[in-house]
């Protein structure tokens, strides 16, 4: 046994070594980038009518709205992988466990609160929800943190702020209708879960020591990369939506104060975006009401497609079809009462 520890303490990154390839991925990016923009320039160059489509007012307009939402978003969304490569790697799951009451009925808002403490996007929730049941923490809490954590975390509510410039009252109902939504859905569970539908998976034991360093590293790529795609591609639907849709259409959906919140939420689940950026392409998204805007921001940190996968995997299909379906709703519900009321 001790001659497997020393072989895998052998084979560990250290410093030297995990700066190394942060530089070689810095370098392969440049190549990447080049090699693209030779290539644009050689398709521009074989083909000259493509400039006349390029410089179109419709794709010029297009093209604005794409980059202001991902040119707003992106710091943020890199200050939350971060936060969540560093939760994963550097703290323990048991913490959250220690500060959990007993009665699962009390641990529920206790879990919910504490996910604007312990922040982290949405697809390291489901993990870190799958490891503390495993640990012995109620399934109704674990579920609370899982909802709340993407949702109330500092760095999405300043992201918030500044996605709504002069309009504090969306910070507050954003924060309000997220954690009502977290807490209703753990006593939800309490009252109508059943363990038959909660399966977590084993997973393997968090790396120790110098192997730590490599796990952060491993957890922001990993987080980054994959939400920043959901990001751009977030963007680009919201830029698409601003521009192709007509304006006739889009008075039809947001004339209407209940099908505008019911457009958004689909909307919400459909683009999976990471919730640190989600609220620069709520706010893109001109012409729907405040009510709506926060529909959006509620649902998708909540319920989206890769959501639905992740919980699928980690807890089981029977559970993620069932939980996602009431999340939805009660989102839905939280977010309409939470708007008339604070917007």
């Amino acid at each position: 046994m001790n001659r497997e520890f020393n072989e895998d303490a052998h084979h560990r990154a250290g410093p030297a070594e995990l700066a190394w390839r942060l530089l070689r991925a810095l370098v392969l990016l440049a190549l990447g980038s080049f090699t693209l923009l030779l290539l644009a320039t050689t398709v521009l160059v074989a083909a000259p009518g493509l400039l006349d489509w390029v410089e179109d007012p419709a794709f010029q307009a297009w093209r604005t709205v794409l980059a202001a939402v991902v040119i707003q978003g992106l710091p943020f969304l890199l200050l939350g992988t971060v936060v969540s490569a560093a939760i994963g790697a550097f703290v323990p799951d048991r913490l959250l466990e220690r500060l959990l009451p007993r009665n699962p009925a009390l641990a529920v808002p206790v879990a919910g609160v504490a996910g604007a403490v312990l922040p982290g996007c949405e697809c390291a929730s489901v993990p870190v929800a799958g490891s503390l049941m495993r640990r012995g923490v109620a399934p109704a809490a674990a579920l609370a943190f899982l909802l709340s954590a993407p949702a109330i975390n500092p760095v999405v509510l300043v992201a918030t702020s500044i996605a709504f410039p002069g309009r504090p009252e969306m910070v507050l109902a954003r924060f309000t209708a997220s954690l009502a939504t977290s807490v209703a859905m753990g006593w939800l569970w309490l009252r109508l879960g059943r363990p038959e539908w909660l399966r977590p998976k084993p997973a393997p034991d968090h790396p120790v020591g110098g192997c730590r360093l490599e796990a952060f590293w491993r957890g922001l790529q990993h987080d980054f990369l994959h939400a920043g795609g959901f990001l751009a591609l977030g963007a680009a639907a919201a830029a698409t939506f601003n521009i192709a849709v007509p304006p006739p259409l889009l008075e039809t959906f947001t004339g209407s104060p209940w099908l505008s919140v019911v457009v958004l939420a689909v909307l919400a689940v459909v683009l999976s975006i990471c919730s640190e950026a989600d609220a620069f392409v709520a706010s893109s998204l001109s012409g729907f009401s405040p009510v709506a805007h926060l529909t959006f921001m509620v649902v998708g940190p909540m319920v989206d497609l890769k959501l639905i996968v992740l919980q699928s995997g980690t807890f089981g299909r029977a559970f993620a079809v069932r939980f996602s379906a009431a999340t939805l709703a009660v989102a839905v519900l939280c977010s309409t009462l939470v708007g008339a009321w604070l917007l």
